[in-house]
Order: structure tokens, then C-alpha cells, then sequence
């Protein structure tokens, strides 16, 4: 390759990144169909095994991912709704406690100066709007009436999401073949390895991810409903979905029930029953869901996915956080093979 065909190349990438960078808003339908999709792909080749068609194969298990979706969402946003209406109702409570038990406790304890603060009128505002909001439905509605766009694009997703997923499921194998085939000859042998390589990580970490923060929901979850905990499953399972950044399942997690079991029970002894329920899920994440789930293959430090989770908030927003740990992990798999070739060129080693 000529140094003219480096650069074009790298002006061609940076031109491909700008492009990315700007229509990033509307990616977010294709990124979770192309997601689901690759998910997917393993049990429909499986299935074409078994001598079935590719697109009897897709069908199967494009209905199969629905019905566990939609069955999901029955069971779970019903339960989620009630908990979580249940919680609003009584922040205005928490803010009572806040400003007449816990802060005159921090003056007096720490000698923090707490005179300025004053919960009452957030206090009233909670109480009055969620009154008028009439619940969950209620805020939908009033966030739809004032932003026809906002329902839209949601919309939009709702169908965009399923069809997408559906066709690029059908015509994964043939779009993995017309780029491979788009590879230089010379570089064919090099790119298919690092291919296999990332697909490796990739489906190591995605599925394996995804059942490890199922799991600690379920651990969660469970544990704080053994010891009577209200919204135990609404923290549980945001904890055990906030857990792909290392700790902050279990730091959230242990903030918000500790502060909710305090407000139950009034009694110390309920913290150290949370904190004994997130300590076993995390000895159980770190001994045999991840080792088992996840494995070693990514071996991305933690501050590491912490800073990639960060930047790809702050470059591409929630769509950014979605892909951090993904693009990650093929950054991974590059920089070990410019790391290999690195040390054993002549430049490490005349």
C-alpha cells in the first residue's frame, strides 16, 4: 500500500466517523436491531443445521426472541409500575424524615450547618404533581401532549426495532460474505482472524453479560423480598442492570435499599441484612457468574470500563453507552495485534 492509499484510507475512516458522529440520534433502532440480531444469528445457523430453511430458521427464532420479550415485559412492568408508583407516593414521606430526623441528627452529630436547607417546597411540588399526573400513565400522557416528537420517535423504534432485527437476521451470513469479500487479497488470511477473534469476545461478553445482570437482579431481588424489604424487586433489578459497570450494581444498590430498609424498619440491623444480600451477590458474580458466564476473554481493567462507558456517554449519549463495552472489547482484540507485531518487528528488537 502507497502512501497516498494510507492516506486516502485514514481520511476515508476519519470522514466514516464524522458521518457516525452526526447521525448517531437516529441509529438507535439499527444499532438494537443489528444487536439482536447477531444474538440470534448462532441458534439460526443451528437450525439450519438441522435442514430447515433460512428464513423458516429466522422466523423461529425471531418469534421465539419476541414472545420472551413480550412475555418479559407482561410480568415485569406490571410489578416494576406498581413498585415504583408506590415509591413516588412516598418521597414525600423521605423528604419529611430528611429535614425533621436525619439532618437535625447531622447537625448535631458532624456540626454540619443544615439551617439553609429546606425540603418542604420540593416537598409540595412532589406531592401536588404526581397527584395531578394520576401515575405512571399519567406522566406518559403529559410527556406525549407535550412532545408529539418525543411519541413519534418512540414510536418509530417500536417498529423499526422488530423489522430491522427480523432482516438483518435473514441476511446476516450474506452481508458477513460481501464484506469479506470486499477485503484485499493480501490482507484476507489477517482480517478473517480478527474477525473470528472479536466475534469471540463479542459473544462471550454480550451473552454472557446480559445473563450475569439477569442473574444478580434475580439474586437481588430475591434476597431483599427474603428480608421484607419493600420495592425489593424494582431494586433488585435496577441494580443487577446497572452491574455491567463493575461495583456500581452493588454501590447502588446498597445506597438505595440501605436508605429505604432505614425508612421501613428503623433499625441498623436491617443494613447489615442489605448489605449481607449484595455482598453474597457479588461473591457469587465474582466466583461463578462471571468466571463462568463472561470469562477473561475481554480482560478490560475495570477503570478501563468505567473511562469507556464514560466517553461513549459523552461522544454518542445513551446510544454511545450501549456500544462502550462492545467497541471495546474489538479495541481489545486490535491492540493485541499490534501489540504482537509490535514486538516482533525490528523496531522493538533490531
Amino acid at each position: 500500500m502507497t502512501d497516498a492509499q494510507k492516506w486516502l484510507l485514514l481520511a476515508g475512516l476519519a470522514l466514516s466517523g464524522w458521518i457516525l458522529y452526526l447521525l448517531a440520534p437516529v441509529f438507535a433502532p439499527f444499532l438494537v436491531g443489528a444487536l439482536l440480531a447477531y444474538l440470534g444469528d448462532p441458534f439460526t445457523d443451528r437450525l439450519e443445521n438441522l435442514r430447515l430453511s433460512r428464513t423458516l430458521s429466522v422466523s423461529i427464532v425471531f418469534a421465539v426472541m419476541s414472545l420472551a420479550g413480550l412475555i418479559l415485559l407482561l410480568i415485569l412492568i406490571p410489578l416494576l409500575q406498581e413498585q415504583l408508583v408506590t415509591l413516588l407516593d412516598r418521597l414525600p414521606r423521605l423528604l419529611n424524615w430528611i429535614q425533621e430526623i436525619f439532618l437535625p441528627w447531622l447537625s448535631s452529630a458532624l456540626g454540619v450547618n443544615t439551617d439553609n436547607v429546606n425540603l418542604d417546597v420540593l416537598r409540595q411540588t412532589l406531592t401536588a404533581n404526581w397527584r395531578d399526573l394520576g401515575g405512571i400513565l399519567g406522566l406518559l400522557l403529559g410527556k406525549v401532549s407535550h412532545s408529539g416528537q418525543w411519541f413519534l420517535t418512540w414510536l418509530a423504534y417500536l417498529i423499526l426495532v422488530p423489522v430491522v432485527t427480523f432482516y438483518l437476521l435473514r441476511d446476516w451470513d450474506i452481508l458477513v460474505k460481501n464484506i469479506h469479500g470486499l477485503v484485499p487479497k493480501q490482507y484476507t488470511a489477517t482480517f478473517v482472524k480478527l474477525c473470528g477473534e472479536c466475534d469471540s469476545v463479542l459473544a462471550e461478553f454480550l451473552r454472557g453479560q446480559l445473563l450475569v445482570m439477569l442473574a444478580l437482579g434475580i439474586i437481588y431481588s430475591l434476597g431483599l423480598w427474603i428480608i421484607g424489604l419493600e420495592f425489593a424487586l424494582l431494586i433488585g433489578m435496577l441494580a443487577g442492570l446497572v452491574s455491567f459497570v463493575p461495583y456500581l450494581g452493588g454501590i447502588a444498590g446498597i445506597t438505595v435499599a440501605g436508605l429505604v430498609g432505614f425508612m421501613q424498619y428503623h433499625d441498623i440491623i436491617y443494613l447489615v441484612y442489605i448489605a449481607l444480600v449484595f455482598g453474597i451477590g457479588q461473591a457469587i458474580e465474582g466466583m461463578l457468574l462471571s468466571p463462568l458466564l463472561v470469562g477473561d476473554r475481554i480482560g478490560l481493567h475495570p477503570v478501563a470500563v468505567i473511562f469507556a462507558i464514560m466517553a461513549g456517554g459523552q461522544l454518542f449519549g445513551f446510544i454511545g453507552i450501549l456500544l462502550a463495552l462492545p467497541v471495546a472489547a474489538v479495541i481489545v482484540v486490535l491492540l493485541r495485534f499490534v501489540h504482537q507485531h509490535y514486538i516482533e518487528s525490528d523496531y522493538y528488537a533490531p
